[in-house]
């Protein structure tokens, strides 16, 4: 019989971070600091907004775009924080999280062959999502000694004829790296003289310790060569829900849109009467979360200096990013006898791209009590291997 399996689908490799999760599964007393979620619980007036809604009997399909009173509270909600406004009826789409709008942004947008530059570490689904929509993914390396931030010229040497995007996500998973204006400026640049769209997924915009987010399409002739993805999956403590959305202009939203309307349907019609109680009222919590985020930050960064495991300072997300390599093993070996000895799940850094070699990631979106005996484990754990 022959192969029935595409050999794109075929080529790319399975989750690097399954495998862990995986096994931890199977284990008992692991504190996992591998899973990129928060550990909140949905804020109680997010949560009985949705609960009122199916009270309703709002159990139907909605608008393939997103409820019109989501997509207005959104766009409002765009304008307070960064100033930009998009129509709600022709440039705002709601999609089932920031993961079906990446696909949506890629499978709207490019050709077979085209190639989308993509800065590494980066997280798991960007290449993978190329590859599916029929573009080459193009890696681009960055540096801890630059903070993880990619640069004007370091892109620059990997532009082709064949480029047709940029695929940025600041703040990053897994480093927890912040662009700074000027970088992104840098970016812009790039994409005004080559003619570029430039996808950026700032998922984790709300959760930055000391450095203001700038939302990309906010700088001088991005808005319309930039596809804007987003969501209230992290900011929000709402991963289950399942809400994103994406923001651009109205030729590339149709686009998508068309796309969401033959696969997807509509984003849950619960969740998005959930996200609209989320965006109007949701601001005092998103504060107090991230006050609590940018304490476990402190104790984890410093927690694996003083261990000797040089660790990056995240600027954003909920990520640290130590480099393990004075250990003397691989970050994959590390991270399985961290496991199997200690019952503490991290992330190689290798399973987000070729500059993650070295790093582990580990997640601080767990009790702060926990992540002080991650910590105490991890100790006891290097005694052993040094």
């Amino acid at each position: 019989m022959r192969n029935f399996v595409a050999s794109r689908i075929e080529a790319v490799p399975p989750s690097g971070i399954r495998k862990y999760f995986d096994i931890a599964a199977g284990m008992k007393d692991v504190i996992s600091m591998g899973i990129g979620e928060p550990d909140f619980t949905t804020p109680e007036p997010i949560l009985r907004a949705g609960i009122a809604s199916l009270q309703r009997g709002e159990t139907h399909y909605t608008s393939n775009s997103g409820t019109p009173e989501l997509r207005a509270t959104l766009s409002g909600y765009l304008e307070r924080l960064y100033g930009i406004r998009y129509d709600p009826e022709k440039e705002l789409l709601i999609s089932v999280g920031v993961s079906e709008a990446l696909y949506l942004a890629m499978t709207a947008a490019l050709e077979p062959g085209d190639e989308v530059i993509v800065p590494e570490p980066c997280f798991v689904s960007y290449m993978p999502e190329v590859t599916f929509a029929g573009g080459t993914p193009v890696p681009v390396p960055t540096r801890v000694e630059d903070g993880f931030q990619v640069t004007g010229e370091t892109i620059q040497r990997y532009i082709t004829p064949r480029t047709k995007a940029i695929l940025i996500g600041y703040p990053n998973n897994p480093t927890g790296a912040v662009m700074t204006r000027e970088r992104l400026l840098e970016i812009a640049a790039l994409a005004g003289r080559h003619d570029l769209l430039v996808i950026s997924d700032e998922i984790y915009d709300r959760l930055t310790y000391g450095m203001k987010h700038t939302c990309f399409p906010t700088l001088a002739g991005m808005r319309d060569r930039t596809i804007l993805l987003g969501g209230l999956s992290k900011s929000h403590a709402m991963t289950g829900w399942r809400v994103g959305y994406a923001a651009t202009r109205p030729d590339i939203l149709a686009a998508m849109r068309k796309i969401h309307q033959y696969t997807i349907m509509s984003a849950p019609t619960t969740a998005q009467a959930a996200a609209v109680t989320a965006l109007k009222d949701g601001e005092p919590h998103v504060q107090e979360m991230l006050a609590e985020y940018d304490r476990r930050r402190k104790l984890v960064v410093r927690g694996f200096n003083d261990l000797g495991l040089d660790c990056f300072e995240p600027r954003g997300a909920f990520y640290a990013f130590p480099c393990i390599e004075k250990t003397g093993m691989t970050a994959d070996a590390f991270a399985t006898a961290l496991l199997q000895e200690e019952r503490v799940a991290v992330v190689p850094g290798e399973a987000f791209g070729p500059s993650g070699t070295g790093f582990i990631r580990c997640s601080y979106a767990t009790a702060y009590e926990k992540l002080e005996e991650a910590l105490r484990r991890i100790e006891r754990f290097l005694r052993r291997h040094r």
